[in-house]
Order: structure tokens, then sequence, then C-alpha cells
């Protein structure tokens, strides 16, 4: 049989996604793995569990449980916040799908005789001239290969994506039809496994206060920060200040971090000049086929959320790059991630340095 072991996380994607895969003749079992020791006021595993497994019982398919708690903390989780303290802004969810949910997560499944595993990530998979593509999922709005950019050809070519070509609504009819309860639960959010959190008190736990002036580009102090790594560029909101410094009665964003001394610079106007770069440096360069593409222009997004902006290397090495846009890009963070894309296919990524105009 084609045995698959699914990832179950209580939520309804991976709900749909077993019941696709049964629909499909695989012979279907299911993981749980919680990943996180924490109080359950935000990290919600104890009811996610108990939704994991009445999807399973509907399904009649069984349900294993593990704990990669210790590899979560030590290949996620301190890099997560050796990033903040570094005044970057992290994305750990990129990490956490290529050591946990496709490393740990796989060796795991294969040692319970998986053929393959499954996720509910909207993404799809095409093999294309001897190598596997990663594409972006059918529903735009919900398209998570962007956190899926490290990932290998051996990682792609051991997995199924079985809601990939599903729009969100859809999906959710479908989850109601087959009785599970999680049909209409909240889509997750924040941090991988740790869930949604105020980014700024839940980095209070870790990384001690370290107040500081909040700056004009012009040096007039306009207020004070709690400590530069709870604060990334193009913010807005949370910044403790208001109208009233200037002439103008513009919102105030951060426009960048003066580590040295300690000091958010902000401006007004999201339209301000300080907001947009049109070039980045990255390190940690990964390609999904093994080789750059062979393209001079590309499209890259530098956040999640960002639009898909035309770009071209300039140059690179095997872990470097320098890109140009064609037009300047608002917010660029280093800490974050630039995901280069070839219209539906992912092609890779790096993590963003520094930028410049």
């Amino acid at each position: 049989m084609n045995r698959i072991i699914l990832g179950m996380s209580g939520g309804v994607d991976s709900a749909v996604a077993a019941s696709e895969l049964i629909r499909q003749g695989y012979e279907v079992e299911a993981v749980f793995m919680k990943n996180w020791e924490d109080d359950s006021r935000f990290c919600t595993s104890e009811k996610d569990y108990k939704d994991a497994l009445q999807v399973c019982d509907t399904l009649d398919i069984a349900l294993h449980s593990v704990n990669f708690s210790k590899e979560y903390w030590e290949r996620v989780f301190k890099h997560f916040l050796n990033e903040y303290k570094n005044g970057r802004t992290p994305n750990p969810d990129i990490l956490c799908n290529t050591e946990i949910k496709f490393k740990e997560f796989l060796n795991y499944a294969f040692d319970l005789g998986a053929k393959k595993i499954a996720t509910g990530h909207y993404a799809r998979l095409r093999n294309y001239n001897c190598d596997f593509q990663l594409l972006k999922g059918l529903d735009e709005s919900k398209d998570q290969s962007y956190f899926l950019y490290g990932l290998d050809q051996k990682q792609i070519s051991n997995t199924i994506f079985p809601i990939g070509n599903l729009l969100k609504t859809d999906l959710r009819k479908k989850a109601k039809d087959l009785g599970f309860t999680n049909f209409n639960k909240k889509d997750s959010v924040g941090i991988c496994f740790i869930g949604e959190r105020n980014i700024k008190e839940f980095l209070k736990q870790y990384i001690p206060e370290n107040p500081g002036h909040i700056i004009t580009s012009k040096g007039e102090k306009i207020g004070q920060h709690e400590g530069l790594m709870y604060y990334t560029l193009g913010q807005r909101k949370g910044l403790g200040i208001g109208g009233g410094h200037s002439k103008s009665n513009g919102a105030w964003y951060v426009i960048d971090k003066d580590l040295i001394n300690n000091e958010l610079v902000v401006a007004q106007g999201h339209s301000n000049a300080a907001l947009y770069h049109k070039f980045l440096k990255a390190s940690g360069l990964h390609w999904i086929s093994g080789k750059p593409p062979n393209k001079e222009f590309i499209m890259a997004k530098i956040r999640y959320r960002s639009k898909d902006a035309p770009c071209q290397i300039k140059n690179f090495d095997e872990s470097t790059i320098s890109v140009e846009f064609q037009e300047s890009c608002y917010g660029i963070a280093p800490g974050q991630s630039i995901v280069f894309y070839d219209d539906e296919v992912c092609l890779g990524g790096a993590i963003i340095e520094s930028y410049s105009n």
C-alpha cells in the first residue's frame, strides 16, 4: 500500500488534507506534533489535539503523537531569539519547516513505515525535467510557498500537499460536509507552534528591556523605546508617539535602528523615501532545484504578504547575493527572507542582510 503519514495540526487544513488522501486511495495515518512547552493561554496544543482526534476518529485513521520541543528550542527558537537580540526581524516559520516539519517529522514518519509525508500547506508540486518544482497554492490569498523555499529535492520529492489545488472557502465546506467540528476554526496565526501573542510582551520573557531614545531622521529626540528588538522596519503601530512633533500630522514609521547608540529612527508618512529601497544583500542562498535560474529577471517577495516584485540578481556566490529591484520596495527588513519566483514556481530564497538605495 501507498502509506502516507500526515502532519495533523488540529486545524481544518490538515483535516481536509487527510480526507483528500483517503479519497485518492492512500493508506493514511496522522501524527500530532507538540513542539512547544507552555501554558495553554496561547499555545492551544490540548485543544488542537482534541480536534485532531475528532477528525481521525471520523475518518477512522490512527493518530500518533510526538514531542519535538527540544529540537524546536535548539534549532528554531534559539535562532529566533538571537536574531531579535541583534535587532533583526526573523521568520521562525521558515526555519520550523526546514528543521522540524520536513526533517524531524519526515524522519519520524519514515520510521513508522511511510512512503511519503503530507501536510496541510497551501502549495503544489510538479515533476519537471526530472526536478521537483514547488508551486504556489491555487488560492493566492492562502499560498504558503514563501515559507517552504528552504526545502530541497529530497524533502519535496517525499512530500504531498493534498489541498494545494483547493480554495479555502471550498475546503471549509468540505470539512463541514465531512462532519469535522473544526470546519470553522480560526486560521492559526502568530509564531510557528507558539501561537498568537503580543510579540513585544512575549520577547520580554527572554530578552531584557533596553530603553533608548526615539529620534527623527534629523536627530530630534521625540520619545522613548523599550528596546530595539521590539520593533521592525516599516512599523507604524505601537511606537508610543503621536503627531505634534512636526508641522505634519502624518503617522510615524520606523526607518532605521541605530544599534551602536541604541536609538530608534522614525520618519513621517508612508510614502517617505526612507522607507523604500531598491537594493539588498542577502545570505544563506538556497535554490530548491539545487541551481540558480537561467533568467535575467525574476520575481521576488521580501515578506510573506508583500506583492511579487520584478528584480535582477546582480551577483552571487555559493551563499550570498545582491539584488536590484526595478522599483524601490517598502520596508525591507534584515532577518526576513527574500523568496524568488518564476511565475507560479517558487525558486528559492535567502535571508536579507542589508538594504540600500
